[in-house]
């Protein structure tokens, strides 16, 4: 079983950890277990409930009446919240309620509330890429198992492969051509699949080859189709002491094309880069990107 301390709980939430410790007090909403030294400990359960009562307070509940209903009273009317107008955060906190439940029903409820309400690529960026970054935040500290990461992850990867089959955008004046792959052992693909999105969403051509790519197939299917535009994500593979070997690799074999590099290996770290390779930091680069490439077939 996890166990988060009152940071975890206060980091996760938004809610200071003195006014955790008084709503204990005053309204005995959560009994955390102690340590042998006293130090609170918090399980899943009530992670999910301080999750739900930050979402009700932010919206206008009053602890005080937060404290008086139960939990199904609670969860009810944090379903009611989600499909209305609230705020990016509450609906990353009713998120992280569903991966820990691992409640198919309950994102389904919030992924379409979102959806109708920003459009699929505003649900992505603002909601769905920074409850992934929570999700590492929750996996470095130990505090989900590999089942809840991979239950939330392949939902949120079905949502985005709907998407890419529902948008086609034909007889593109000059559309630019993309080639998006991981490397050899890499299979972090949600950020590649939502570029394919992006990337035929404005109407580009997109070689789509997915994960763990090693890089004689990618020599190959780059002499057949030789596209303007190369992206990939380096985030687990190859190892460390590879990545600038790899980077180099790509720039210098495919002079003629634009290299896009993203991930956790590359981001951030001094690597260094050929004149015809760039690195996103963020995914709102990337939308930035195909934005102006769309503008540029305009004039």
């Amino acid at each position: 079983m996890s166990y988060y301390s009152i940071k975890d709980l206060e980091n996760l939430t938004g809610i200071k950890a003195h006014t955790i410790r008084m709503w204990e007090q005053r309204y005995e909403l959560i009994k955390p277990n102690r340590t042998d030294s006293n130090i609170r400990l918090y399980g899943a359960d009530e992670l999910k409930f301080m999750l739900n009562i930050a979402l009700l307070n932010n919206n206008g509940y009053k602890i005080s009446k937060i404290a008086q209903m139960t939990s199904a009273e609670v969860n009810e009317r944090v379903l009611e919240t989600i499909k209305k107008n609230s705020n990016y955060e509450d609906q990353i906190n009713a998120l992280t309620v569903s991966m820990i439940d691992m409640a198919e029903d309950q994102f389904e409820q919030i992924m379409s509330a979102n959806i109708l309400q920003y459009g699929f690529e505003k649900t992505m960026v603002n909601v769905i890429y920074p409850f992934l970054n929570r999700i590492g935040t929750l996996w470095s500290a130990n505090s989900i198992n590999p089942a809840q990461e991979h239950f939330i992850t392949n939902l949120i990867r079905q949502k985005i492969i709907v998407a890419i089959d529902g948008y086609f955008e034909p007889n593109r004046i000059n559309p630019k051509k993309f080639m998006l792959f991981l490397p050899e052992g890499e299979l972090h693909e949600i950020s590649l699949l939502f570029t394919y999105y992006l990337a035929k969403s404005r109407g580009n051509k997109v070689i789509y080859l997915g994960q763990s790519l090693p890089l004689k197939d990618v020599f190959s299917v780059y002499e057949l189709h030789k596209p303007e535009y190369m992206f990939v994500i380096i985030t687990s593979a190859p190892p460390p002491d590879q990545v600038q070997n790899y980077v180099t690799t790509l720039g210098k074999s495919f002079p003629n094309s634009q290299v896009l590099l993203s991930g956790y290996q590359v981001v951030g770290q001094d690597i260094e880069t050929q004149p015809n390779t760039t690195i996103l930091t963020h995914i709102n680069q990337m939308v930035d990107f195909v934005d102006e490439l769309k503008k540029d077939k305009k004039r």
